[in-house]
């Protein structure tokens, strides 16, 4: 017989759905401070990871996803000197705002959702 683990199967509640929610949308945190899209979803995964095995789940993605960005982006810089990484960093970033939108969006109705093109990097 195959045995699961009832907290992982358990539905969140509407609390770690929330803070799930936030760990994604804290990256929007970049439009005030540099490195914010990194910051925002660390502070949250690290306030709540105890708490809660969703949030520490959906924070952690967020905070890889985002230190995955951030590397993508320092790529974009130095190809700016070759002009295709003007065309690159929009796209970066026309891609990292798709995809915070749709995490947040899939961790409020409570599923665990995964990035693509992602570094796990923070285990």
């Amino acid at each position: 017989m195959n045995e699961t683990n009832p907290v992982e199967t358990a539905l969140p509640t509407p609390d770690e759905r929330t803070w799930g929610m936030l760990a994604h949308l804290a990256a929007f945190a970049f439009f005030i401070c540099p490195f914010g899209n990194v910051i925002g979803p660390l502070v949250v995964w690290l306030v709540k990871r105890d708490q809660s095995a969703f949030v520490a789940d959906q924070g952690k993605e967020a905070l890889n996803f985002n230190i995955s960005v951030l590397l993508a982006a320092l790529v974009c810089g130095v190809l700016v000197f070759i002009l295709i990484g003007i065309l690159l960093g929009v796209a970066l970033f026309i891609f990292w705002l798709a995809m915070t939108i749709v995490a947040a969006i899939k961790a409020s109705e409570g599923a665990r959702y995964r990035y693509p093109f992602t570094l796990r990097l923070v285990k």
